[in-house]
């Protein structure tokens, strides 16, 4: 008899302990570690997925086993490589198996339940309506909206009984693309004889003869052949009956498309910089080491080739290579310069592809049809093999980190999965986060510099335009008359430029001008932001939206305003101030349909615009030549929030965005809007001098007992009472507080920095450590008694290194 070791999904009874179900004799040569498995749980008809995580011949026990209902499919979903990566990654993030599994695969593969209802005694059954639904089936789909009220009770009672039972079935997503195929039977002589036979008025028939003498003999698309002669399947299928061709059914997988289509290019001359950085990582891909460079390289250097060239290495040795963007932005872009040295061997995996290309291009990959992925973070769980290289670009920033479960980020699994492939990662940006430039510094990475532009040119200029005085002439908090002197000198030489507000929506707020009155989202403690394009009051967090108020709900004044700035109002103010210039917006709003980041660059590579403007989004890995100028609306976005890392994100934000302009042979100048011109990171950021920067946070770091020289970790619990959230909270701080080590700080409980989100009321505790050998063995005690809270209605969230203190 054999034994499959399997972690379940039981979303109120996480475990990362498996349950073991007996293997039935007819699938015992059929399982494998790795499958998707149904399985029965609990006392009733429930069917559950699961992992196969192991198998065994032999059991401790001699209690009676469950055996597995049915395997999902016929090969591994997860090789061994991601389940050791899934049982490590749960146990560094506090985090449960299962979740980290789902998360490793496209989500049409992600357990759909479906409740039925089963007849069990129909011989008992004397309600009419209920045989009416049992008519001629023992099992119906089952759900409580759609059955009469009146009925419900009914069917209470007869599942009381056991006359009927309530069972749950495990849906599998997971389809390919079905298409019909032809394959020519005949040979070019046979077809051109059949065609000569035919009578003149057959002209359907001699145009598919005479396609079909061309057609190579193996298996192609029918609707190829019905676009190139225009027929009809009625006509395909009289010739496959008249032994001209096969007809079937083949797999066409959903790939995703570009704007435009992408040529091919070949490897550019390296400077004298970028050829020892890749001699170095070339001399690390031919060995078997697990080699980590951070390569830090200012806006421009070209960073880009150096990694095209290493995958090219990676690729020639027969090894597999990825690379991450952190923005979904920025992936068709990269795809672009990644697919045009290696075509199809490349897949492109992110959240922006619908279910079925993202599923479509990890079969590709666990196939090995493609040896290259470009990615956002999730695309660090690609099923490749014989992994060579592993490319984190962009390196320092914060969306590589997941805010939800399972809490992982994107750059510690990049080094794992290098430690176990032997493979090299390159760290790549012009701003490293403190964290990876110290490990540089302590040689844990070897630091790779650049510290010139690619084409020998300059980095822009920059000018620190304080909006203090510039209001107080102008009155206009957006557009300072620096600014609007030198858009205006860019459209006159047709030139481009880019804007940036970190801000998406016309205004922040609107406030009744008479009693101060502010509509606030019903489900956050947060003001509404004002759309003009929808014409609502929406929420940023939970999506709640209500009409713009044409009179205050509170006092009836009509003298409601908007206050702040956000991009819509940038562009209606642009329509005003420069009515020539041709501008893109790009923000979250428009760039929701699929394929419309992809459209808005190639239209501004295009010079279809003179004039990007965009949030943060716009701000890394942009390649223009024809931009020259630059300009941040407000520069202080960043610097005010509360999270100890709002200087370095400040600056890393400024000068990324500042790095678009002048990166060809004319020269950029960049303007930096604030209100605070005296900061050091907005000062540095004007001279992009990032060693500067580096020093000076690092002695406030260690002033505040900060990354990196000490861990964090944040718990936060979330409940639709206030009183709840505190109280649990001030009840896990006193039990964990006998459990740190002295050295060890906790801050807190305290409220979140916004009380309220999505109807739940937020309290955190926050951890500081350097070597606390009980903190981990606290934390799993925690991470599993937050199942237990969850039957109180309490969420309990464990985020090891967060980046994000909302």
């Amino acid at each position: 008899m054999q034994y499959a070791k399997i972690i379940v999904d039981v979303p109120t009874m996480q475990t990362n302990h498996p349950f073991t179900y007996q293997v039935p004799d007819a699938q015992s040569d059929l399982i494998s570690v790795g499958m998707r498995v149904s399985v029965p749980f609990g006392n009733g008809n429930r069917l559950i997925q699961g992992f196969v995580v192991a198998l065994v011949d032999t059991l401790e026990t001699d209690a009676k086993l469950k055996a597995i209902d049915s395997i999902i499919e016929l090969e591994p979903v997860l090789n061994p490589e991601l389940l050791a990566l899934g049982q490590w990654l749960a146990t560094d993030n506090f985090a449960f198996q299962i979740s980290v599994y789902q998360t490793m695969l496209p989500s049409v593969m992600r357990a759909k339940y479906t409740k039925t209802l089963q007849l069990v005694q129909p011989e008992l059954v004397t309600d009419e309506r209920v045989a009416t639904l049992f008519a001629d089936r023992f099992e119906i789909p089952f759900t409580a909206d759609d059955i009469d009220a009146d009925l419900l009770p009914i069917l209470q009672r007869y599942q009381s009984a056991k006359i009927i039972q309530l069972a749950y079935q495990v849906n599998n997503r997971a389809k390919a693309k079905r298409v019909l195929a032809f394959k020519p039977l005949l040979t070019s002589a046979e077809y051109n004889e059949l065609r000569q036979q035919l009578n003149k008025t057959a002209t359907k028939k001699a145009r598919l003869l005479t396609y079909l003498m061309q057609a190579k003999p193996e298996l192609q698309p029918t609707k190829a052949l019905l676009a190139a002669t225009n027929i009809t399947q009625v006509d395909v299928k009289q010739a496959g009956e008249a032994g001209w061709l096969e007809r079937t059914e083949v797999e066409e997988y959903r790939l995703p498309k570009l704007s435009t289509p992408v040529q091919p290019t070949n490897a550019l001359s390296l400077n004298a910089e970028q050829q020892v950085a890749y001699d170095a990582i070339a001399k690390s891909l031919s060995q078997p080491k697990d080699d980590v460079f951070l390569l830090e390289g200012i806006t421009g250097s070209g960073k880009t080739e150096v990694y095209l060239q290493a995958i090219a290495k990676t690729l020639a040795q027969g090894q597999t290579a990825m690379m991450l963007v952190p923005e979904i932005t920025l992936t068709p872009q990269m795809m672009r310069r990644v697919q045009s040295r290696f075509g199809s061997q490349v897949a492109m995996m992110h959240s922006g592809l619908s279910d079925g290309e993202r599923y479509d291009e990890w079969r590709r990959v666990q196939r090995g049809e493609a040896t290259v992925v470009v990615g956002a973070r999730s695309a660090i769980f690609a099923p490749l093999t014989n992994v060579g290289l592993i490319i984190i670009d962009e390196e320092h920033e914060a969306t590589y980190k997941q805010d939800e479960n399972p809490r992982y980020h994107a750059r510690d699994v990049a080094l794992w999965r290098a430690k176990y492939h032997q493979a090299t990662v390159i760290l790549g940006s012009a701003t490293p986060s403190l964290e990876s430039r110290a490990r540089a510094q302590r040689g844990v990475y070897q630091l790779l510099t650049l510290t010139h532009r690619a084409q020998q040119n300059a980095l822009p200029t920059a000018e620190i335009v304080d909006m203090r005085e510039a209001l107080k002439v102008t009155g206009d908090d957006l557009f300072s008359p620096v600014l609007l002197t030198k858009l205006a000198d860019r459209l006159q030489k047709h030139e481009q430029s880019v804007l940036m507000l970190n801000r998406r929506g016309y205004a922040n707020f609107v406030m009744c001008r008479d009693c101060g009155n502010v509509p606030r989202c019903q489900n956050c403690d947060l003001a509404l932001n004002l759309h003009t394009d929808t014409q609502r009051l929406e929420c940023h967090y939970c999506g709640y939206a209500e009409p713009i108020p044409k009179q205050c709900v509170q006092c009836g004044s009509k003298r409601v305003a908007p206050y702040g700035s956000g991009t819509q109002k940038v562009e209606a103010q642009l329509a005003q101030l420069l009515p020539k210039a041709r501008v893109i917006r790009m923000d979250v709003d428009t760039t929701r349909k699929k394929g419309a980041t992809d459209t808005m660059l190639q239209a501004f590579g295009d010079k279809k615009a003179d004039i990007l403007l965009g949030t943060q989004m716009i701000a890394k890995g942009l390649d223009f030549p024809d931009v020259t100028l630059v300009g941040i609306l407000n520069a202080d976005t960043t610097l005010t929030l509360p999270d100890y890392r709002a200087s370095e994100r400040t600056f890393q934000l400024l000068t990324q965005v500042a790095g678009r302009a002048g990166r060809a042979d004319k020269p950029g100048e960049v303007v930096i809007q604030t209100f605070n011109p005296e900061h050091y990171a907005i000062q540095l950021a004007k001279l992009q001098d990032y060693e500067a920067f580096y020093q000076q946070e690092m002695q406030l770091r260690h002033t505040w007992q900060y990354a990196p020289y000490f861990y964090t970790v944040q718990l936060k619990f979330a409940h639709e009472t206030e009183d709840a959230a505190a109280k649990v909270a001030y009840q896990t701080a006193k039990w964990l507080q006998k459990r740190l080590a002295p050295d060890s700080v906790m801050l807190g409980p305290s409220a979140g920095a916004v009380r309220r989100l999505k109807n739940k009321y937020y309290y955190r505790i926050i951890i500081k450590y350097k070597f606390d050998e009980n903190l981990a063995t606290a934390l799993e005690e925690l991470r599993d008694a937050s199942q237990r809270l969850i039957k109180q209605g309490v969420q309990l969230s464990i985020d090891r290194d967060p980046v994000n203190f909302i």
